[in-house]
């Protein structure tokens, strides 16, 4: 996509997400555990050598914590709380839309939810698609960081494959682990790398997974 700028023509570059769970949290969330702590600072260390320009978090204060630990390792980054990057539900599935063998099961685990967390995610979530993907604008790629909660994550890997709506479920992320969605210009967004967690120790790695989930 192409415009005119003042007479001048301006061309698109890609855009780099980077998508990162927030820390271990305690068990009412309300800050992050040591090793949660822990976990933020070795993935900021990890980023520093990256050409991040932006970091966003949602407002509630895992998520915050956990992208200033980040940014105490970086040099100088922005830090911006955005509703965006929040903890929500993007999407709720009709029945037929889901396979049978797990529909019932998975319905029930989004009803436990809060009203307002399903009524109001669908369009913070496309909002969110909006806002964080897509080529930017000029001649330069963009690197940007986005420290969320994990439906967020699998909604916008779920976009970026083009997936039905409803595959955001089931793509579970680990506390501080590392994925980066690349937009061009020219081409269908690629996956670089999912749930990456190269960057913690084994014992900082799926704090908090099911047994079954952790590979």
């Amino acid at each position: 996509m192409t415009g005119t700028e003042t007479g001048s023509e301006v061309g698109t570059a890609a855009r780099y997400l980077y998508l990162a769970r927030h820390g271990q949290a305690s068990d009412d969330e309300s800050e992050l555990t040591d090793a949660g702590r822990r976990q933020a600072t070795l993935l900021g260390e990890r980023l520093a050598g990256s050409p991040l320009c932006a970091v966003y978090h949602g407002p509630l204060p895992r998520a915050a914590q956990t992208a200033r630990l980040i940014c105490a390792q970086l040099d100088d980054v922005p830090l911006e709380e955005s509703k965006l990057a929040g903890d929500y539900i993007p999407y709720v599935p009709q029945r037929e839309e889901l396979p049978s063998v797990s529909a019932d099961r998975m319905l029930a685990h989004l009803a436990r939810f809060p009203a307002e967390e399903r009524e109001g995610g669908p369009a913070l979530a496309q909002a969110a698609v909006a806002r964080f993907t897509g080529p930017v604008d000029g001649d330069a790629p963009r690197h940007e960081l986005i420290v969320t909660h994990n439906f967020l994550i699998g909604w916008l890997v779920r976009a970026a494959l083009d997936a039905p709506n409803w595959r955001w479920m089931g793509l579970n992320q680990a506390n501080a682990a590392l994925t980066v969605i690349r937009y061009s210009p020219d081409r269908p967004a690629s996956v670089l790398f999912y749930n990456d967690m190269r960057h913690l120790p084994e014992s900082l790695r799926w704090t908090d997974f099911p047994p079954e989930l952790q590979a």
